[in-house]
């Protein structure tokens, strides 16, 4: 299960709509599989259909995670025009067996968290903790 708050969830969200009909990706940095710090990242391919990490700002975010001694907990993307479902080829690209792969869909406002190793794909619950304030 993702547990995830409300502010992380309207960023990832805040994101995709700013950035679409174009995909958008990031990550969010955590310790001990507690997503913490967004870090939103550009999509190096500005496509409605894909979306890959620009090689050296990958290089730079992962490297400042190490900085501070944290791991991506989150990765995510958005669907501009499908259900917020991994594509072959976001399971292509998941080499964190650890992170939880958030898609979001702008077409249907979807939110889903899934857990991908080895190619399978695994939906997770998705617990959002409101804020007190």
């Amino acid at each position: 299960m993702l547990t995830i708050s409300r502010e992380l969830v309207d960023q990832i969200v805040a994101h995709a709509r700013a950035d679409h009909p174009d995909e958008a990706c990031g990550v969010v940095a955590g310790r001990d599989g507690v997503p913490e710090r967004f870090v939103r990242m550009e999509n190096a391919e500005r496509s409605p259909t894909f979306y890959r990490f620009d090689s050296m700002e990958h290089f730079r975010v992962w490297r400042d995670m190490d900085d501070r001694d944290e791991e991506p907990v989150v990765i995510y993307h958005s669907h501009t025009a499908t259900e917020a479902y991994p594509s072959r080829t976001d399971v292509s690209y998941a080499s964190e067996p650890f992170a939880h792969y958030v898609l979001y869909s702008t077409e249907f406002d979807q939110f889903r968290s899934f857990r991908i190793v080895d190619g399978v794909i695994e939906e997770e619950e998705v617990k959002i903790l409101e804020s007190n304030g």
